[in-house]
């Protein structure tokens, strides 16, 4: 129907801290790109009104503005305004990929647990605004699923703003048995900036200064000041600095993580955008261990607002045990030998060993539990992409695209029937 060698489809997958896009077909998405936006207020000059000029992707928040706010259009893991989606999308298609979208049918990756009506304001606005011939809308654990190529796996999925385990069973996500925490990879990036602050390291954001050689290879570091700079762009350098520190040192302690056990733990050197060498010791540890014990965040200085986030959620063994145990009997074994990990966070070094362990201690003697993870941290990072780049180009996938004559004559509620 849209398949053939003329147009490809094109795969979304917009997550809470970045967005992938690209080709189906391909191994790896064209355009990565943070998923906030910047918003500036301008006033129009014929009805002084003002309006917000928004800013996407990585190059256009690498540059600094005064009074430009970093926002977000998700709250609470749902899309909160459609207007910063829509300028995401926007972004992808037009200065990423440079196409036109109603020539291309479009697969979009969602959430697991996305309610109805996310989904048809999702269908609206890509039929209404962008004209495409056609939709798919999958369910992240499905696509990553069949990126590893199982149609039944217990799918542990850790973004940027939280971590979601779904059970799939023959290509479809078990509702009742996911289970989610607010502690994802945003929540640890955070940690490890108050814990370095509170050690007397303040990270300096790239605005901040510049560097001067002086003479030959000895740089001399001086301070800007930008008086207009707001606090949430002041803070998105600074994570997306602590961000970089995080994914290079830090790694999962093989057992639960306690101070005196890792208090003479050797140090580890990083060096900052300022030229400062900074050396890390016990923290390499202890941040990922939170995905496993969230109440460690009580431990970090300056973390109070997330004291209560933490207290109730759970750490990712029990999250997974209890989701298995929400499935039927009969497929429990399968999902315990087919755990799969997904998304940045889950690429952490050491994570796969780890959770293997805590789950082979917890889980009934009868299971042989198995976690698995790509070796390529590109795979393991993109595997919803990617999934949904294998899905959009089978042959046998064109009949099952919602079309746009389809939305013209059942309304956008068919959207559930054609997306299940």
């Amino acid at each position: 129907m849209y398949g053939g060698d003329e147009v490809s489809a094109i795969v979304i997958d917009l997550g809470s801290h970045t967005c992938k896009a690209g080709y189906a077909g391909e191994d790896a998405p064209k355009a990565v790109f943070p998923s906030v936006v910047g918003s500036t207020d301008q006033m129009d000059v014929d009805d002084t009104t003002s309006k917000c000029k928004l800013y996407v992707g990585s190059q256009a928040l690498g540059f600094r503005r005064d009074h430009m706010e970093v926002l977000s259009p998700f709250k609470d893991r749902i899309v909160a305004d459609w207007d910063m989606v829509d300028s995401i999308w926007n972004h992808a298609f037009r200065e990423c990929l440079l196409i036109d979208p109603k020539e291309h049918p479009m697969l979009l990756a969602e959430p697991s647990s996305n309610s109805q009506q996310q989904r048809e304001r999702t269908a609206e606005l890509i039929f209404e605004k962008y004209n495409v011939p056609a939709l798919f809308l999958a369910k992240n654990a499905v696509l990553t699923s069949f990126a590893s190529g199982r149609a039944t796996s217990l799918v542990v999925d850790g973004g940027g703003g939280s971590t979601t385990i779904a059970p799939v069973h023959d290509g479809y996500v078990l509702q009742k048995a996911v289970a989610s925490s607010p502690i994802g990879g945003e929540i640890l990036t955070d940690c490890l900036l108050k814990s370095l602050e509170s050690k007397g390291v303040m990270i300096k954001p790239r605005y901040s200064f510049k560097r001067k050689e002086i003479q030959l290879g000895v740089f001399q570091t001086v301070d800007l000041d930008f008086p207009s700079t707001t606090e949430s762009y002041r803070l998105y350098s600074q994570r997306v600095i602590a961000s970089d520190i995080k994914e290079c040192v830090c790694r999962a302690p093989d057992t639960p993580y306690d101070e005196s056990s890792y208090s003479n733990i050797p140090m580890t050197p990083y060096e900052l955008p300022d030229g400062q060498t900074i050396e890390i010791g016990a923290d390499r540890f202890k941040i990922p261990d939170i995905l496993f014990n969230p109440s460690l965040v009580q431990t970090i200085p300056g973390m109070d607002n997330f004291v209560e986030i933490a207290s109730s959620a759970r750490g990712l063994p029990q999250m997974a045990i209890e989701s298995i145990n929400k499935c039927d009997v009969d497929i429990r074994r399968e999902l315990f030998s087919s755990i799969l990990l997904a998304g940045g966070t889950a690429s952490m070094q050491q994570l796969k060993e780890r959770l293997e362990k805590d789950l082979l201690e917890e889980s009934p003697q009868a299971a042989r539990v198995k976690v698995l993870a790509s070796g390529n941290a590109t795979e393991r990072r993109f595997s919803v992409w990617i999934g949904g780049s294998i899905l959009a180009s089978l042959g046998s996938f064109q009949q099952t695209w919602f079309s746009k004559s389809e939305y013209e004559e059942h309304g956008v509620s068919y959207v559930q029937r054609k997306c299940p």
